[in-house]
Parts: C-alpha cells; structure tokens; sequence
C-alpha cells in the first residue's frame, strides 16, 4: 500500500479506480477538487473508474440537485469516467475484487505504480514526470519546469537551487533529492 498520485487504486496497467464517500464526493464538488480528480484519473487511465459510495447523494447537503447532476454528467460524458454506486464498504470492496478478477483473469503482469499515461502533448509528459517527485502537485510541477527549462535541468537541480522556487522549502527539497540520489534497490533485494 502507498499513496497514489492519481486514484485510490491501481487494478491493472488499464484501470484505476476513485473511491468516494457520497460526503467526500459532495465536499469534492463544493472545494473545486472533484472535476480535476476525474480528469486526472481519465488521462492517467485507459479504463478510469469512479465508485460511488453510500446514500443521500441529493439529501445530505443542501447543494442544489442540478449542480450534482452537471457534476455526474461530466464526469462520465466529458470525462468518459465509468461510474457505479455501492452502499457501502463492503459492496465496494466486492466490486473492486470482482473488477480485479476480471481485468487480471489473463494478464498476469506486474500491477504499475503509477498508471501510464495515454497520448500526451510533451508539455504533459514533462509535467507528468515531475510530480512523480515527492510532494510535487501540477502546480508545483509547472513552477519548477518554468524556472529550470528542462526535466533535466530540473532533476539535476541541487538542494538550494530547488528551494528558490516558491513552494519548495527545505524539507521538501531535502526529500526530492534523497529520492534522486538514492541507489535503486529492488523490493525483491530489501
């Protein structure tokens, strides 16, 4: 288990999946994230998923029926999102192993970190490389390629020279290059 850059489970090389509580889905909506999310998950995924969970979908907040609507609509028509609603934890977790049984009966590859990307403009690619970094998001991502220039330039850069971008402190500069630094050990060597 680790945190995902893009969804809350990676099934295959082809599908990943959001899970949200009908809460988290309607705090989402409100604070401008939900959208965003859907549209990371269809451009990371080939097959994105989005699973609904639990009830009072139009009764728990006093959004306004239709705003919910637009929402789901866009998700799934815009965004090519598939959607399905579980009442609960366990419904939940009974779709995903069913989706995992599925998607997996033939393919017996190693499930990816990180969801491959379809078809990207270089921009995206370069972007999408750096906020693999550590506590790099897509803002962060395009401060740091702006000022660099390059990934390249970006990934070389020293601990001093990160920090001069706004957003990235000591911490975070430390940590982006323990990880760039450090010898690959394998899981497999651990």
């Amino acid at each position: 288990m680790q945190q995902l850059d893009v969804g809350d489970f990676i099934l295959s090389e082809r599908v990943g999946v959001e899970r949200k509580t009908v809460r988290d889905f309607l705090q989402s909506l409100i604070d401008g994230r939900l959208l965003d999310q859907a549209k990371n998950l269809a451009e990371t995924f080939e097959r994105p998923i989005l699973i609904l969970e639990g009830e009072g979908l139009y009764t728990e907040r006093g959004i306004h029926p239709n705003a919910i609507r637009g929402a789901l609509a866009c998700i799934t028509v815009d965004y090519h999102v598939s959607m399905i609603s579980t009442s609960d934890e366990k419904e939940t977790a009974k779709i995903i192993a069913s989706i995992v049984r599925r998607e997996q009966k033939e393919d017996k590859s190693e499930v990816p970190i990180r969801g491959e990307r379809k078809s990207l403009t270089l921009s995206e690619l370069q972007r999408f490389i750096v906020e693999g970094l550590p506590g790099i998001s897509a803002v962060l991502a395009k401060r740091l390629l702006s000022y660099f220039g390059s990934v390249e330039e970006v990934m070389v850069a020293s601990e001093e020279k990160l920090k001069e971008v706004h957003g990235i402190g000591q911490e975070k500069a430390k940590e982006i290059r323990r990880v760039l630094d450090a010898r690959y050990v394998s899981e497999d060597e651990e």
